[in-house]
C-alpha cells in the first residue's frame, strides 16, 4: 500500500504547544455514528458511552528520558527509546555526528553545568547520524533519581522547546502536562495522549453513568514519532514495544464482549496491545512481552468497537492506524473538517471517537 495514500497537508498554526486548560475542555470530535460528524468537548464524553460500556486505559508512565549533554565543546540531545539492559539505552541522539564510540557525554540542566555535572554516559555503539547506544556511569538503583534530576520529558519533534536555561524553558509544566491522571508503571518514553484529555469531573461523570474502566500497560517508545521513510507500507518496519495484559483484566474484556457490551480503546496504544493479544476468534488472552504490531486498512479487528484518539501526523502508522479503523475516506473527511474548524493537532491537541467498521 503506497504511503503517499494517507498524505495531508496541515497549517503547522494547528499544532498544539501545550494542552488545554482544564484539559477536558479540549474538543471532541464525535464520528462515533457512520456517517455524521458531530463537533463536541471533551466533558461530553459521558454523555456519548452508554452504561456497561468499558474503557480500556493504558497506564504507563512516562520517564524524563531526554536529556542535554555536552563532549568538550559539542552539545548534543539524547532521546532514550529502548532499555539493553538496567544501564544501556538505545537512543536518537542530536548532533551524533559530532560523537565517537569510547566518547563520554556529561548531562547538564539550567542549574548545573556540563563541568560540574555528575551524571555522564559513554557512547558504546552509533547508528548513523541518528543515534546508538550509551551506558549511563552510575549504578542501576540510580538511574532514576539521576533521569528526574537532568531529564525533561520526551515530547515529540513537532512541539518545540529551548534547551535548558535559553529562551522559554520554564514557561511550560510538561513534566505534569505531558502525563495521564492515572499513570502508573514507569517505562513509557512517549505519553499515550489520548488519555491526557480526562479528568476527575469526567472520570466521576463516567463511573455515574455505569462505565467501565480496564486498565493494561504499555511502556510506549520514542519510535512512535519517527516518520515512515519508505514508498510502500510493506517495507516499513515498527519499533518493538513492551507490554502487559494481566489475566483480571482479559477476563473483564472478554466477558463484557460476551455480553455485548462496548469496547473503547483509549488510544492507539492501548489498541494495539488489545489487537496483539486477541485470537482470530476475538478472545483477548493474558500477554507480557513486546509486540511491533503494525495495523493498515484492510485489517479486521478483533476487540474493539470504538477508539478515543488524538489527531495524528500525515503520512504516520497512527493515521493509517486510524484509517483501518474508520476507513480512509472517512478520517480524510474529518480531517479536513477538523482543520477547517481549527482543531488542535498532535500529542497536547485535541481528541476524536471513532466507530470501527472493519470488525472479525
Amino acid at each position: 500500500m503506497k504511503v503517499d495514500i494517507f498524505d495531508f497537508e496541515l497549517d503547522r498554526d494547528l499544532i498544539a504547544k501545550e494542552p488545554a486548560n482544564p484539559r477536558d475542555t479540549s474538543r471532541l470530535l464525535d464520528l462515533s455514528v457512520e456517517g455524521k460528524i458531530t463537533d463536541r468537548h471533551f466533558y461530553d464524553l459521558p454523555n456519548i458511552l452508554e452504561k456497561g460500556d468499558v474503557l480500556v486505559f493504558n497506564d504507563t508512565k512516562v520517564i524524563p528520558a531526554r536529556l542535554y549533554a555536552q563532549r568538550g565543546e559539542a552539545l548534543v540531545e539524547v532521546t532514550l527509546y529502548h532499555p539493553v539492559d538496567g544501564l544501556s539505552w538505545n537512543a536518537f541522539i542530536k548532533n551524533a555526528k559530532r560523537l565517537h564510540i569510547g566518547d563520554t557525554i556529561h548531562f547538564y540542566t539550567a542549574e548545573i553545568s556540563a563541568r560540574n555535572s555528575d551524571f555522564s554516559a559513554e557512547i558504546l555503539e552509533k547508528n548513523g547520524e541518528e543515534g546508538g547506544v550509551l551506558r549511563f556511569n552510575c549504578k542501576a538503583d540510580e538511574l532514576g533519581h539521576y533521569l528526574e534530576k537532568y531529564g525533561s520529558m520526551p515530547l515529540p519533534p513537532y512541539i518545540k522547546r529551548d534547551r535548558p536555561g535559553q529562551g522559554l524553558w520554564n514557561k511550560y509544566n510538561d513534566k505534569e502536562n505531558y502525563q495521564t491522571l492515572y499513570a502508573k508503571h514507569e517505562g513509557a518514553v512517549a505519553a499515550p495522549t489520548a488519555g491526557l484529555h480526562f479528568t476527575p469531573r469526567v472520570f466521576a461523570a463516567l463511573e455515574q453513568k455505569g462505565v467501565e474502566k480496564v486498565f493494561l500497560t504499555l511502556h510506549v517508545g520514542a519510535g512512535t514519532f519517527l516518520p515512515v521513510k519508505v514508498e510502500d507500507t510493506k517495507d516499513h518496519k515498527m519499533h518493538a514495544e513492551y507490554g502487559i495484559i494481566t489475566p483480571e483484566a482479559c477476563e473483564k474484556i472478554n466477558q463484557a464482549k460476551k455480553q455485548g457490551r462496548r469496547i473503547i480503546a483509549v488510544g492507539t496504544t492501548s489498541l494495539r496491545l488489545l489487537e496483539s493479544a486477541a485470537d482470530e476468534k476475538g478472545v483477548l488472552h493474558p500477554f507480557t512481552g513486546e509486540t511491533d504490531i503494525f495495523i493498515t486498512p484492510g485489517y479486521k479487528f478483533k476487540i474493539i468497537d470504538y477508539i478515543i484518539t488524538n489527531f495524528h501526523l500525515p503520512k504516520s502508522t497512527l493515521f493509517m492506524l486510524i484509517c483501518a479503523i474508520a476507513g480512509t475516506e472517512r478520517m480524510k473527511e474529518a480531517y479536513q473538517h477538523a482543520m477547517k474548524e481549527k482543531y488542535r493537532f498532535y500529542s497536547y491537541g485535541d481528541s476524536s471517537i471513532l466507530k470501527c467498521v472493519n470488525k472479525i
